[in-house]
């Protein structure tokens, strides 16, 4: 057996039968094990490393098993980085098989591309392990097998994140030997644990806090996500009573139209979360790291250690108490945790009654769920009249992707998503172009829903290589471009000193084309819903170019998430 059959049979024992890459030598020199084993492994070839990474990343993130990432090791560790960054600060399961390029025995003169980290080289194990969970580098063919497990062990055991394996790009054709030094063993032997079992006195002390609560709020967060308990919260929180906020990665785990769910907290979030956050005696943090974003770079009058009670719940034992101190840490995995709440007695009929009561009087004063109506010049549409739309169009069978910029600000502001995890967006990096490779990449994993892509122009262009992959895959995914021939945010932010933000109006429906989609242009907001249902119609890529007035701005959302002065509220 040759190291590139070792690695490939030690991914499909552990159950990763998908790879996304742009191969350039070493992978180049790993394919042809990958083709023997084609019934049994999909290879899906991206154009970009960039593109390839999101899919990945985004594999992981949808399915809980990692997304694999095949890319030669200069390319790995730069454009590829985009997707691995994101892996890291989302904990997205996700391993990256890479190599240092370096053209036998050629490292030490500094031969171009070699990541060896010799003198005149690059080195790739140095940096993907600024960006990883664990990261190793295999110079024998019995180290690349070995390396490979480790890294599927690290990428899958909490705290999930991206894991990599750098191999010596001459070993990857070599014969694995009969007998090594340091014998291998299959997989399946590093894989198992045993989940955690949560204190059950902790648990206790949980529920009665909870229960003495006046206004008790819970925050719902990545936790929630990856473990797909939303629908357990739900249920939690409506018959108890508890509003629920949540962080951007927790953003629509629950139904956000209900009258427990007060939409995401944050600088750019709803108003009615940062206030409910802020009213609450007793605060329930389920796998959230309430990091400096979620509470407004912790706003003293927000969440206050010194007179709320703060209980945090967490996988990872250092998130608990990390950015803010806590009355109550936890460890645990949040899904047992409302396992067990939800089989202790509901709270009275009139606590509940009288909890909802509060969380509709600061729902209310503070335009929860409603969507302005804006004036725009003459063919063009506004931030708000997209969410419009998708609000209307979006059910139980929809994934929708998300962008950075405005358009994302709008969509975590401002549209209540009613049906539980159908949301994918990026909150690592949070960078431009990572929707478009991302709905791409959530269509090959999850073929039986309907994916719609929201991306600024300035996004799209960046990763619009990512149609030429759904079209070669017959991949049905729609890319709503909010076109305001910029860069919107950040021309919001320079106001009247402007420069280096402006882009030509072009028209992505030629694009679609021509990458072998098609394309739908709208100018008018009732055009909207109707555009969007056309374009699943019609099956392939389809990018529908929303024309949006450059006046259009994120701060029409900031008054809606301002915290009031003075007084705390009641």
């Amino acid at each position: 057996m040759r190291t590139n059959e070792g690695v490939i049979a030690t991914f499909i024992e552990a159950g990763i039968t998908r790879g996304f890459t742009l191969p350039g030598l070493g992978i180049t020199w790993s394919l042809p094990a990958f083709h023997d084993r084609k019934s049994e492994f999909d290879l899906v070839l991206a154009r970009t490393e960039q593109s390839a990474s999101v899919m990945a990343q985004v594999a992981g993130k949808l399915t809980g098993k990692p997304g694999l990432l095949m890319a030669q090791g200069p390319f790995a560790t730069t454009t590829g980085a985009f997707g691995i960054l994101e892996a890291y600060f989302s904990s997205s399961p996700m391993v990256i098989m890479t190599d240092t390029s370096c053209y036998d025995g050629f490292a030490q003169y500094g031969v171009y591309q070699t990541m060896t980290g010799d003198y005149g080289a690059g080195d790739a194990f140095a940096v993907l392990k600024t960006m990883t969970k664990f990261a190793t580098y295999a110079t024998t063919p019995a180290e690349a097998v070995y390396g490979t497990q480790m890294a599927i062990k690290h990428a899958m055991t909490p705290r999930q994140g991206p894991a990599a394996m750098v191999m010596r790009t001459n070993i990857i054709r070599e014969e694995i030997p009969e007998q090594t030094r340091a014998a291998l063993y299959p997989t399946e032997g590093y894989l198992r644990h045993t989940p955690m079992v949560p204190d059950r006195a902790a648990l206790d002390r949980i529920a009665a806090t909870l229960a003495g609560a006046k206004t008790p709020v819970i925050i719902a967060g990545n936790g929630i996500y990856m473990s797909r308990s939303g629908e357990k919260l739900q249920a939690l929180a409506t018959r108890d009573g508890i509003a629920v906020a949540s962080s951007y990665h927790g953003k629509g785990t629950i139904d956000e139209t209900t009258d427990i769910a007060v939409g995401m907290m944050g600088n750019w979030a709803a108003a009615a979360a940062n206030r409910m956050v802020q009213a609450a005696d007793v605060i329930l943090v389920l796998g959230c790291s309430l990091g400096p974003e979620y509470t407004r770079f912790r706003d003293t009058r927000m969440m206050r250690p010194s007179d709320q009670t703060i209980i945090q719940v967490d996988i990872d034992p250092l998130q608990a108490g990390w950015v803010m101190p806590v009355d109550q840490a936890v460890t645990a995995d949040v899904a047992d945790v409302l396992d067990f709440l939800l089989t202790r007695k509901g709270a009275e009929p009139g606590v509940v009654a009288a909890r909802k009561d509060r969380i509709a009087t600061i729902k209310l004063e503070n335009d929860y769920g409603v969507l302005p109506v804006y004036d725009t010049r003459p063919g063009t549409v506004h931030y708000a009249d997209i969410m419009r739309g998708l609000g209307d169009f979006l059910t139980a069978d929809d994934l929708l992707t998300l962008d950075a910029g405005t358009n994302r600000i709008w969509a975590t502001s401002r549209l209540p998503l009613r049906h539980p995890h159908q949301l994918v967006a990026p909150g690592g990096i949070g960078g431009m172009g990572w929707s478009t490779p991302a709905a791409t990449g959530a269509k090959v994993v999850c073929p039986q829903k309907r994916v719609t892509g929201v991306i600024g122009d300035g996004g799209f262009v960046m990763t619009m290589d990512a149609i030429a992959t759904a079209a070669e895959r017959g991949l049905d995914v729609v890319y709503v471009v909010a076109n305001n021939a910029g860069l919107g945010m950040v021309r919001d932010n320079l106001g009247n000193q402007a420069i280096g933000v402006d882009f030509a109006d072009h028209d992505f429906t030629k694009v679609a084309e021509g990458l072998g989609g098609s394309g739908v242009t709208v100018t008018e907001a009732d055009q909207i819903g109707d555009a969007l249902r056309e374009a699943h119609k019609r099956g392939g890529p389809v990018v529908v170019d929303v024309k949006v007035d450059p006046a259009a701005s994120h701060r029409d959302c900031s008054d809606y998430a301002d915290l009031p002065e003075g007084a705390l509220l009641k």
